[in-house]
């Protein structure tokens, strides 16, 4: 049976086409929402956590409205930009008294993940108030660890979603086209890394690395029912240099095109950022690879 589209892991037929538009027919008044929903549970298309899959799936049916081969009902409202329209976090004052000390004189630290806690706030704060990048919600499954020293925030780091296409982590990794599809969601991204500014600690940015490496694989596996296997980030040399991540073993693996995600031309429209990768097991090439 010829497949008409391919979308984020799933194959669309004739058939499939034509159940989606009876779908759409036999529910005149339900929104595009509704509809989403509604075709994810005739098809029991979930997450691994079994949450239904009702994002990807209303990226789909708008894929197939804009290519023609079904009619969506008229919007009922404008999608909000979460980007442009964002509420800043609201600032939470901390104590920044200079920090400076060897690493050995503020241990043990604590570190937590926050994601859904009663201290994300203070965590988005600080990275509102004090990361180059401000806050920025993170995009799919991510969580966020808040570092703390003798009861004060020191460091904040967050993981998320790792985007779909990346030209040396691809190389690196080995895998194919199907494969990526099928286990990008076994990797994780470090969006955000910060060290507050009154910190002065040496070695202590390539420790959190280290650190949170060891426990972020369990946490990730409780929150969304499936293991990680690879970690990346992205590094902006014109700004770092990236001496923690080699120093906790992250391997440099080449440039990014400066093309963006979704960049409608082949030209660079912002600066190239160094990739790096870390893998959390010593397979991760054959587990990554796998497509059965």
């Amino acid at each position: 049976m010829d497949v008409r589209l391919r979308y984020r892991g799933r194959e669309l037929t004739d058939e499939d086409i034509t159940f989606i538009r009876e779908l759409i027919a036999a529910h005149p008044e339900a929104s595009r929402r509704a509809l989403s929903a509604i075709l994810c549970q005739a098809w029991d298309w979930r997450q691994p956590n079994g949450q239904l899959c009702d994002m990807v799936c209303r990226g789909l049916m708008l894929a197939l409205h804009r290519a023609g081969w079904i009619e969506l009902p008229a919007r009922r409202q404008v999608s909000r930009n979460n980007v442009v329209a964002r509420r800043r976090p609201a600032a939470i004052p901390v104590d920044e008294s200079p920090l400076r000390a060897k690493l050995s004189r503020i241990r043990p630290l604590r570190i937590r993940q926050v994601r859904r806690g009663e201290d994300e706030a203070l965590f988005d704060s600080l990275l509102e108030e004090h990361h180059y990048l401000a806050y920025t919600r993170p995009v799919g499954e991510h969580l966020k660890y808040l570092v703390e020293a003798k009861g004060r925030p020191i460091a904040c780091l967050t993981w998320s979603s790792a985007p779909r296409h990346l030209g040396p982590r691809d190389r690196y990794i080995g895998w194919s086209g199907e494969a990526r599809r099928r286990n990008i969601r076994y990797l994780a991204y470090n969006s955000r890394f910060l060290i507050l500014p009154w910190v002065e600690v040496r070695h202590l940015a390539s420790h959190l690395l280290g650190r949170v490496a060891q426990v972020l694989p369990a946490d990730w596996e409780q929150l969304y029912a499936h293991p990680i296997y690879y970690l990346e980030t992205f590094v902006d040399p014109a700004r770092f240099a990236g001496t923690c991540y080699r120093a906790a073993n992250w391997k440099v693996l080449g440039l990014t095109t400066g093309r963006g995600k979704d960049a409608p031309t082949r030209r660079p429209t912002r600066s190239k950022k160094q990739v790096l990768g870390y893998p959390l097991t010593a397979d991760f090439r054959e587990r990554l690879a796998e497509v059965s």
